[in-house]
């Protein structure tokens, strides 16, 4: 079937964001005609595709909807039915696949809903489940079966594409804020936060790490959100470095995607930016202790090393742990060794 005008349901979070870019590229590739449309929250909406990838981006903000009374809430979703409705989709697909997603495929005004092969907190029930032969597999390759139930011909890593937006802009800002800082060469990033505290590698780690490349003579940039900014203070003050410049919290996620774009080497666990990072192919080096890398780490590229912790534990899903260990079992000195061979090629 021909379809004209398609709503896809994505808002967070920024690796899920990144995840969905190969499907969004496959479906513009199949509906070439079409006008496709991405409901994101505000704060990822950076990294959704420009024209003519996505034509148009719709907004739902959350930040906005948690401070709400619920007479507001439900104003709320009247106006964003009437916003919908406006629009008359005829395929509304739904790659978030939870609650908040599925009221929002419900009031959509479309009759023809389909999700992922996870529609968890009964967005099932609202959206056709697309099961896939790859349900077992990454994410991304999860995504990428409703683009193959819809028609799409992937048979293979060469043909998974992830459109970027362009960051010119962003480069040239990014550039002025490192020369700021005394930066005036080649440099590595590091990105030491995570949304789970399990997820993330010890600041110890980072700093003993960071200690060991300024002996190379590589510079250091510490990145990430606002939340991060103790954590790149408190890594910078341990590893005692010129040769390491703390970024964290002193970017936009764009700003942060153009420092990752022109660096020679990226290391961070599993966190969003490393996505980034692979859908660039940039070298990188990955710790994973909670998480599944086979199912939700870096993918597309033959730059990406993942470390997984030697935990017998690890891959348990745990938000929170009472002997949490995993990641304090990946050593520094096992990282440094990965990065300088990611140098050498």
């Amino acid at each position: 079937m021909e379809y004209q005008n398609i709503l896809l349901i994505k808002m967070s979070s920024l690796g899920d964001i990144l995840h969905t870019l190969p499907f969004v590229a496959a479906l513009r590739e199949l509906y070439p005609h079409a006008r496709i449309s991405w409901l994101v929250h505000p704060q990822f909406a950076g990294f959704v595709p420009d024209a003519p990838v996505i034509d148009e981006v719709l907004y739902f903000d959350k930040v906005k909807f948690k401070k709400m009374s619920l007479s507001e809430k439900l104003t709320y979703y009247s106006e964003m039915k009437e916003l919908l409705h406006s629009k008359h989709f005829d395929l509304v697909i739904d790659m978030q696949g939870l609650f908040k997603s599925a009221v929002l495929a419900a009031i959509s005004g479309c009759d023809n809903r389909i999700g992922y092969c996870e529609m968890r907190e009964g967005s099932g029930f609202v959206s056709k489940a697309i099961t896939g032969s790859h349900f077992k597999d990454h994410v991304i390759e999860r995504y990428l079966d409703v683009a193959r139930y819809l028609g799409a011909k992937i048979e293979s890593l060469d043909d998974i594409k992830f459109p970027m937006p362009d960051l010119t802009k962003e480069t040239a800002s990014v550039k002025e804020k490192l020369a700021s800082k005394g930066l005036d060469g080649d440099y590595m990033v590091i990105v030491p936060g995570a949304r789970w505290k399990t997820k993330e590698w010890p600041i110890e780690h980072y700093a003993e790490l960071a200690k060991k490349i300024a002996t190379t003579g590589m510079f250091i940039v510490l990145a990430g959100g606002p939340d991060d900014a103790s954590k790149g203070q408190r890594i910078k003050d341990l590893a005692g470095s010129e040769k390491v410049i703390d970024m964290t919290g002193q970017t936009s996620l764009r700003e942060l995607a153009a420092l990752i774009k022109n660096c020679q080497v990226y290391i961070s666990a599993d966190t969003g930016p490393l996505h980034f990072a692979a859908a660039l192919k940039k070298p990188l080096v990955a710790m994973y202790g909670p998480t599944l890398a086979d199912r939700t780490g870096p993918y597309g590229s033959d730059k990406s090393t993942v470390l997984l912790s030697p935990a017998k534990c690890r891959g348990c899903l745990k938000k929170a742990c009472n002997d949490w260990h995993c990641m304090h079992d990946i050593s520094p000195e096992e990282v440094f060794q990965i990065y300088l061979k990611k140098l050498e090629s």
